[in-house]
């Protein structure tokens, strides 16, 4: 049976292991699958739809033959193998940071910005988890009323910094239960010089400072919302600006966001209608029904959930709604299988 052959770095990890998922489940032809990792897990053994694979060492040489190669091991990484993926002919969807800002590098949500993939040049940029839940849900209310201004808040899930992160959830959580000292090791940010318990807390912490004040994370969501709506990382046409927040939940990110249309005539009934018909959103609005977006029920799922739409009763033009996603399918492993069907249907991606 033709299909494409298919590589996925990073197999081992918190996203890999759903990239294998989205993969089983994905309406691309597959003919074949190669796990790829590091060293020190290669000999591992993973399943792929029921069956035994063995994960590789990734070296160039992987991709002989690959048509196309999912990343998730880090940045280092996929600077490293990603242009050798491409050289033998591979598309690469790399879900890190290496090459989000470049302005050669389309930075794609297939239900946003489906055609910046036309620019590809065997390189597609999957954006920050937090970024692509609150685009999916903005991107409908700005076709129809125009976009000035964002303000957004995020309330992140610990899987965001990966399963040593939620296994140190899991400690600190037991040990405060039990009474004990919590032991913080990796948050918020591994590499950086203090650590604090993430358990029955909330870090405004996410990725390093930069020296105006804000951190690594909230610059991402400000450049990348403006590169993906606006294909232009500076752009002045809509204003935006984060506070990003690491808080106790395992799996999926929540967001508070505040903004401003352009259409004074503009309803939240008629907010609510656009986003009914979205593509990949859920409404679930109903407050007196206590019908609203939740963590708990977004996790396993591809959507994006909007509710508690409502104006801002001092500000002309300006609502707020509340926005929950699972940050590891819709926020990475999924957003990136939907972009090579995507590129697919478009004609984009081709079997050697």
């Amino acid at each position: 049976m033709s299909g494409y052959n298919v590589a996925i770095v990073g197999a081992t990890g918190a996203v890999g292991a759903r990239m294998i998922k989205m993969v089983e489940q994905t309406s691309l032809p597959v003919n074949s699958v190669k796990l790829l990792a590091s060293s020190r897990s290669a000999g591992k053994q993973l399943q792929f739809n029921g069956k035994p694979l063995t994960v590789e060492e990734t070296v160039p040489e992987s991709f002989e033959g690959i048509d196309l190669a999912l990343f998730s091991a880090g940045g280092s990484v996929s600077k490293k193998f990603a242009p050798e993926a491409v050289k033998r002919g591979a598309v690469v969807v790399d879900n890190t940071s290496a090459f989000r800002m470049d302005p050669k590098i389309p930075l794609v949500v297939p239900e946003v910005n489906p055609e910046a993939l036309k620019a590809h040049h065997g390189i597609v940029a999957n954006p920050n988890c937090s970024t692509i839940q609150m685009v999916v849900a903005l991107e409908p209310i700005r076709k129809a009323f125009g976009l000035k201004r964002v303000i957004v808040s995020t309330y992140q899930a610990v899987s965001g910094a990966g399963n040593r992160a939620l296994q140190e959830l899991r400690d600190e959580t037991q040990a405060y239960l039990d009474g004990k000292d919590m032991e913080a090791h990796i948050l918020p940010v591994s590499g950086d010089k203090k650590h604090y318990p993430i358990a029955f807390n909330a870090l405004p912490q996410i990725d390093v400072f930069e020296e105006d004040g804000y951190t690594h994370e909230e610059w991402k969501m400000i450049h990348e919302t403006k590169k993906i709506m606006l294909n232009d990382m500076d752009s002045k046409d809509i204003k935006v600006t984060a506070t990003c927040v690491r808080i106790p939940v395992p799996v999926a990110h929540s967001e508070s966001i505040y903004f401003e249309v352009e259409d004074p005539k503009a309803t939240v009934k008629d907010i609510q209608d656009v986003l009914a018909k979205a593509p990949g959103i859920v409404l679930q609005d109903d407050p007196d029904h206590q019908i609203y977006p939740q963590a708990h029920n977004a996790e396993g799922s591809r959507d994006t959930f909007v509710g508690r739409i409502r104006p801002d009763q001092e500000t002309p033009q300006a609502f707020q709604m509340w926005d929950v996603s699972d940050n590891m399918l819709k926020g990475a492993a999924w957003n990136s299988v939907q972009i090579a069907e995507t590129m697919e249907k478009m004609g984009l991606l081709h079997m050697q």
